[in-house]
């Protein structure tokens, strides 16, 4: 996505970190707690980017589908309603100083009969993703709703996230 705004990171790096939710966590506040565990999780001093996307129905934070039950549950309770997604940036300067920003998107799924969500898990598409769909891929057929930020949705908010590395004074 960084290529999008012409960035090309050197390094992508996957943290191993508890992405467990706090009880009574809000989504919001999971997306930003997350966020910063990944960008602590890399130590070296140059210009880091984290990021967390969290899809929401109402205060339930919707898994990282990992199995097809999961995804299967995610399609029924998102079909035919709009839900919210946060997706959390966080930006390090190679000089220690941290900036931070969430992004609220709500997006509506149009109601999805049995097929579709049939032909949707059968993609396998679901894998790994928050609330079981990728808004970039299949599940571009189902939104037929989304204020806010797009690239937020897909996972990181291009425009914010290049701010924040214009306030901290990165310059390509």
């Amino acid at each position: 996505m960084l290529a999008q705004i012409g960035l090309e990171p050197d390094e992508v790096f996957a943290p191993n970190i508890d992405e467990s939710a706090a009880p009574q966590e809000s989504p919001r506040v999971y997306a930003q707690r997350m966020a910063l565990a990944k960008l602590a999780a890399y130590p070296h001093a140059a210009f880091v980017i984290s990021a967390d996307t969290v899809v929401a129905a109402g205060a339930r934070i919707l898994p990282k589908t990992e199995f097809l039950s999961e995804a299967e549950t995610c399609l029924h309770l998102l079909s035919g309603r709009r839900h919210r997604v946060y997706t959390a940036v966080a930006v390090r300067a190679a000089d220690g100083r941290v900036a931070t920003k969430t992004v609220m998107s709500v997006v509506g799924f149009a109601r999805l009969d049995i097929t579709q969500m049939q032909d949707y898990l059968a993609s396998g598409e679901w894998q790994g993703k928050a609330g079981g769909y990728a808004a970039q891929g299949k599940a571009a057929a189902f939104i037929d709703y989304l204020a806010g930020s797009y690239s937020g949705v897909v996972g990181l908010p291009l425009h914010e996230t290049a701010n924040l590395l214009r306030g901290l004074g990165y310059r390509p």
